[in-house]
């Protein structure tokens, strides 16, 4: 592991889900990165993913928001020497938390300072904010890679989101967690869309198959929208860049998950930000703060 330092609930769903900050359309498009289950390639995805933005031109920053594990440190092989947490309670400005990635990516490692979001004082909060409109005008993308299923704290980052994209397999068990969390996404409206990203696909059966197979019970029992945003094929390089800590993005430009990914990024830039959108990062953070209450 490598030290980075810039100086050398028990809630009932329908309880956390209905924040409604006012605040104006601002700042970058936030998007939650999840997934059913875990083990499905979610976190590689949002680094990879996040990396090939960065290629396009776009100013991009990562939250691992993973409350339990921190996979986007274990998946680099980072350690970092500031949280979150350190700016809420330690005075450290929110800039000296940013972590360079790799790929010109910057990372922010959420860790107990997304915890405390619900304890903090009225001018912890304010602080939070002002904070936050620093990191609005650096990033014209916020990827936030939650943890998997369908926790009380994963809702949240949903729901706090411009954005949803899921990550899903051809395997059975990815397929049925992936639409009990898509339930829950149609029962409280927490998006009209849901994009969908098939990963570790073998063929191009089962790179379109269950992605249809979703979206048409979808369209046949709820009101949500899935939109098949790419395919990612199972791929060796992937396996190997995984067991290095390294970004198969960079380690292996050719391969055809990067190709895939690449496309993803392609569709991505393509659709516009939400109309609806509730202030980019800082309406992220305000809303993130009401559900965790």
């Amino acid at each position: 592991m490598r030290i980075i330092n810039r100086n050398t609930l028990k809630q009932r769903p329908s309880e956390i889900v209905s924040p409604h900050d006012s605040i104006p359309a601002q700042g970058p498009r936030v998007i939650t990165i999840t997934s059913g289950k875990g083990g499905v390639g979610k976190t590689n995805l949002a680094v990879n993913l996040s990396i090939a933005l960065a290629g396009e031109g776009q100013r991009v920053i990562l939250f691992d928001a993973d409350l339990g594990m921190a996979n986007v440190e274990v998946l680099l092989g980072m350690t970092p020497a500031l949280t979150l947490y350190d700016h809420l309670f330690k005075n450290i400005p929110i800039s000296d938390i940013l972590l360079p990635g790799p790929g010109g990516i910057k990372i922010i490692s959420g860790g107990a300072g997304f915890l405390e979001l619900a304890n903090l004082s009225t001018k912890q909060r304010t602080k939070l904010l002002n904070g936050i409109e620093i990191l609005n005008s650096m990033a014209d993308f916020v990827m936030i890679d939650t943890g998997a299923g369908i926790s009380k704290d994963v809702l949240a980052f949903c729901a706090a989101a411009d954005e949803m994209q899921m990550v899903i397999t051809p395997e059975p068990t990815s397929l049925t967690d992936a639409y009990s969390l898509i339930k829950v996404m149609d029962r409280f409206k927490l998006h009209k869309e849901v994009g969908l990203v098939i990963n570790q696909a073998r063929s191009n059966v089962e790179s379109s198959e269950p992605v249809h197979r979703l979206i048409n019970l979808a369209d046949r029992y709820l009101t949500i929208r899935l939109k098949h945003l790419g395919s990612i094929p199972w791929d060796q390089s992937v396996v190997r860049a995984v067991k290095n800590q390294t970004p198969f993005y960079l380690a292996k430009p050719q391969s055809s998950a990067s190709a895939a990914v690449k496309r993803i990024a392609t569709v991505m830039l393509n659709k516009s930000k939400p109309v609806d959108a509730e202030g980019g990062l800082r309406g992220f953070i305000s809303k993130l703060t009401r559900l965790f209450k």
